[in-house]
């Protein structure tokens, strides 16, 4: 036994910049993912997708590919143990694709119709590939339009917010923009492909995984297989990427399967052409925008629609309309979000789910609204200010978007600008600059943490918290530090083991704001018991923490983070071609735990909308309803070369209700950023382009069909 005087107590790791503890062993390799943690007696399967995008699997040839070297066992439809979708989750109900070969429908292409499972992960390839499936097709559609024949309003809420006299003040507006706005289907595309095994031992299922939430998918699981409470453990300890894909998908639930089958591990990794199918996306947006105002720009009137599409056996909206909602003051207002059903997988949250699409639109207009009001843009928003939220009347926790245009136009020189278009030119290139408002709710869920005073003067805290990539582990450490009063040297975090307890999925921006609160209260709980006074035993004292009933107590108010993006272009006047030459993007966004990573997280995020500007954009092909070159070949994305001077900073925002003062940046970063880049190339080049991404031949054709580009500077539009 020790006594519990221990290290000098130390506050103040908050706040300051802190490289990652586990980054030694992420450069060195020591760090293993899913897909890489030994097991005795693996065996690997591999999944079969459907080749038609609507239809029934007749029957599959399962003979020829048993026969085969080291095949083990084929699942499919007929043969697969049964599994429960009929329930409700944490996050609702499930998508049916978890329902993996209970029935031999095909709902859209990329469907898994079969399972082969091997010794080795290139038999049950091999085997995978020569397995003979085969199908009774039927016509599929894929047409995704704006009001298409099926368009409806869904019946849950926050669909639709309406507020005062729409059409009355627009018709009294005296400046009146009413634009359509569209942007693709995306994909997350992580670093780390969706990997899982499975094993059964004692009765209990056991996964190892890469997922956003251990506790979440163990829980999932649970329900899945119809299992008692705590039957499933889930670990998860390096994930590398998410952004909204890594929750629960087939690979998961074959993996289980399989090991129940043969009565031995079993891993599950997906391809990188097979998460273009079967982990979700961002889905394609149709928008429409109708901004009515004053000659001094004061808004009259705001209605924002948007259209997105989803699967014919699950629903999910984008519901990029609900973007403005807190966002400018108006005498009335209306957002709406409608979805259709068409023969496609899925959607599901993607970065900034809603924001960063609704963004562009709305940010879009409101700078085509300056232009004819003849404002400025920052101007214009200064203009709208709402001093409560502009539809819900409640008051905000804070709002420091002003503060954010303040400071980001001193930083980027905005003071400076010529506000006409296509008055700027160097050599070929056509100059412009651009700027647009971001936000992202504040939430926060409940979680428990246990936090233990170990006899040799350390401390452990273990959650089930998920660290996708973003520092969460290090941003824990401090907070634990701060709230014993100890060096972060002295603690260490534990994460990503559903047995830990519940705790918040990393998600909608709330993750480490949700642990971070679980973390203080159990460390400061802890921090008085070792007051007290009295010796550590060798299994140590610990106070664990559910923060379900605290966070029941918050008074309702509007709780966002705010930011300011501001971009520079540079347009070829002869090949079309959008070079970014700088970004910077000013937030509001709590109290900023650790500055290294957070800079980093806003970089990435900023980057991300760059790449959504002018590169992300998925096709899917009419004939066969599946997409044309999954893969990071055929989907582009933002390379180094694309990626010009990022810079991200902050002001001063801490809330004032949480513990720490935390608030959320995972989101925030990529909204608005499209926007900006977008609104940049109308000031170079005199053509508004409301359909991303803006790709050289688009503006070669605008160029052509709208706005002569000059052979040198001149004024006027």
């Amino acid at each position: 036994m020790t006594t519990t005087t221990g290290p000098t107590a130390v506050t103040g790791s908050v706040g300051t910049p802190h490289t990652r503890v586990e980054g030694v062993h992420k450069v060195t390799g020591a760090a293993r993912y899913a897909g890489e943690i030994p097991f005795a007696d693996l065996a690997h399967g591999w999944l079969v997708l459907s080749t038609i995008a609507r239809g029934r699997v007749r029957s599959v040839d399962a003979g020829p590919v048993l026969a085969m070297p080291g095949v083990l066992a084929v699942l499919h439809h007929g043969n697969a143990p049964r599994v429960d979708t009929e329930y409700q989750g944490r996050l609702g109900r499930p998508d049916p694709i978890i329902g993996v070969f209970q029935h031999d429908r095909v709902p859209f292409a990329g469907w898994p119709v079969a399972l082969v499972v091997a010794e080795t992960s290139e038999q049950a390839r091999e085997a995978a590939e020569v397995l003979v499936v085969h199908y009774d097709q039927e016509p599929h559609d894929i047409e995704f339009t704006a009001g298409r024949p099926g368009t409806y309003t869904p019946d849950t809420d926050g669909m639709l917010v309406e507020k005062g006299d729409l059409e009355a003040e627009l018709a009294a507006s005296a400046h009146v923009v009413d634009a359509e706005y569209s942007t693709p289907e995306e994909h997350q595309s992580p670093m780390e492909p969706h990997a899982a095994t499975a094993r059964w031992a004692g009765g209990r299922l056991d996964i190892v995984d890469s997922n956003q939430g251990s506790a979440w998918i163990a829980d999932e699981l649970t329900k899945v297989f119809s299992l008692d409470p705590g039957s499933v453990r889930v670990r998860s300890e390096h994930v590398g990427g998410a952004f909204g894909s890594k929750g629960l998908r087939v690979h998961q639930v074959c993996a289980a399967m399989a090991a129940a089958v043969l009565d031995r591990p079993v891993r599950v990794v997906l391809t990188r052409r097979q998460m273009f199918s079967l982990v979700g996306y961002r889905s394609p947006t149709a928008q429409r925008v109708r901004l009515g105002a004053e000659p001094d720009g004061r808004l009259r009137a705001l209605d924002h629609q948007g259209h997105s599409l989803t699967s014919t056996v699950h629903e999910f909206v984008e519901p990029s309309a609900s973007f403005g909602r807190p966002m400018y003051a108006a005498d009335a207002h209306r957002s709406v979000n409608r979805v259709v059903r068409l023969d496609v997988p899925t959607p599901t949250w993607m970065r900034a789910p809603g924001e960063a699409p609704g963004s562009f639109a709305l940010e879009s207009a409101l700078d085509e609204l300056a232009e004819k009001c003849g404002m400025d843009p920052i101007a214009l928003r200064a203009r709208n200010e709402p001093a409560v939220g502009p539809v819900s009347g409640l008051p905000f926790s804070s709002r420091n978007l002003t503060a954010c245009f303040d400071e980001g136009a001193r930083r980027f020189g905005w003071a400076g600008r010529d506000p006409r278009p296509r008055t700027r030119r160097e050599g070929r290139w056509l100059i412009g600059t651009g700027t647009a408002a971001a936000t992202f709710p504040v939430l926060v869920a409940p979680a428990t943490a246990a936090v233990t005073a170990q006899a040799d003067g350390t401390f452990a805290v273990r959650i089930t918290a998920a660290d996708i990539g973003t520092g969460a582990r290090t941003a824990l450490t401090l907070i634990a530090a701060d709230a014993l009063e100890v060096a972060p040297e002295h603690v260490k975090v534990h994460i990503a083991d559903s047995d830990f307890g519940p705790a918040m999925i990393a998600g909608g921006s709330m993750g480490t704001r949700s642990w971070g609160w679980a973390v203080t209260v159990a460390a400061r709980e802890l921090r008085e018991k070792l007051l007290s006074g009295g010796d550590i035993p060798a299994e140590g004292i610990t106070a664990r923490s559910d923060t379900s009933a605290l966070l029941g107590t918050l008074s309702q108010k509007e709780r966002h983070s705010y930011g300011a993006q501001f971009a520079e272009v540079a347009v070829d006047v002869a090949t079309g071609e959008v070079r970014v030459r700088r970004m910077l993007g000013i937030f509001a966004a709590g109290r900023i735990v650790n500055p290294l990573t957070a800079r980093s997280q806003l970089v990435g995020a900023m980057t991300w909308g760059l790449s959504m500007a002018l590169h992300e954009g998925a096709v899917r092909d009419r004939a066969s309803g599946a997409p044309v070159g999954p893969d990071l070949a055929g989907y582009h994305v933002a390379a180094h070369a694309d990626v010009p001077r990022i810079e991200a900073d902050w002001v001063d925002d801490p809330d004032p209700e949480d513990p720490v003062g935390i608030k959320g940046i995972g989101e925030i970063g990529i909204v608005g950023a499209a926007a900006a880049i977008a609104n940049a190339v109308w000031h170079a080049t005199g053509v508004r382009h409301r359909n991303l991404p803006i790709r050289p031949d688009r503006v070669i054709e605008d160029g052509r069909t709208g706005a002569a580009v000059p052979e040198a500077g001149g004024s006027g539009a």
